[in-house]
């Protein structure tokens, strides 16, 4: 797993949030009581929980200290613990498990979500929203980059680092334990300043792997130059000079 830059990820909170926001606003459970925010990274998607059941006891965890100590100093009323999601096993269950941008840093999707179900109460939730930008520019130009000679030798392992399956296989898995499944895909047009910016953003979050491997900051720097290069070709620049970046979102809410 990279390290996070919780400063550098913060940059883009109304962007990285308004996923967790919609995703919660689908969520149907009167009165939860218990909720678990899984990967609540800075906390941003955690506070939305707390907005909508500010009755319900609340916790979040993220396997990243930094993050942590965003969330921890952002709200007090909200149960912060370090964890990784693999590691997290918890002696007691749920009315709503919640997971906003994290399941794609995380191998064996089935072992995990059908873990995840079983740590809800009878009628709990489990929501997800997964990052699904693999077939955009965004990506498909990252892994082109990274498999230049330049990179190649480093980049191996990260090519691979990130985890999605089509939406029929999160279908299939849940629908034999679940009472209802619920499934939809965004398009969220970013409005950002420059292609430059859309670096940037990008550096916070899907990048890291990939830097992470490379062997010195000049060559971080080489790389991101070879990215942007890649990216000035397929987002151009609109009449107000501004730039839209499409990037899509998978959700799915599981009843028990």
């Amino acid at each position: 797993m990279p390290t996070w830059d919780s400063a550098l990820y913060s940059k883009f909170l109304k962007e990285r949030t308004q996923p967790a926001i919609d995703l919660a606003s689908k969520i149907e459970c009167s009165n939860p009581v218990s909720i678990i925010d899984v990967g609540c990274g800075p906390g941003n998607s955690t506070r939305v929980l707390k907005e909508l059941w500010p009755q319900a006891k609340i916790a979040g965890f993220d396997s990243s200290a930094e993050m942590l100590a965003q969330a921890r100093a952002s709200s007090q009323e909200i149960d912060w613990f370090q964890s990784s999601v693999e590691d997290w096993n918890p002696a007691t269950t749920y009315d709503i498990i919640f997971s906003n941008a994290v399941l794609q840093w995380v191998d064996a999707h089935d072992r995990l979500l059908l873990r995840l179900m079983n740590h809800l109460n009878d009628k709990g939730v489990l929501a997800v929203q997964l990052p699904a930008h693999y077939h955009s520019p965004l990506h498909q130009q990252l892994i082109a980059v990274a498999k230049m000679p330049a990179w190649a030798s480093y980049t191996v392992e990260a090519c691979d680092r990130l985890s999605m399956a089509p939406p029929t296989y999160y279908y299939d898995l849940l629908a034999p334990i679940a009472s209802r499944v619920d499934m939809w895909e965004t398009q969220y047009f970013h409005v950002m300043d420059s292609v430059e910016r859309i670096v940037e953003w990008f550096r916070g979050t899907g990048l890291r792997p990939f830097l992470e491997a490379l062997p010195d900051d000049q060559s971080r720097k080489a790389f991101e130059q070879n990215i942007l290069e890649k990216y000035q070709a397929c987002y151009p620049v609109q009449k107000n000079g501004k730039v839209l970046l499409p990037f899509n979102r998978f959700f799915f809410i599981a009843y028990r």
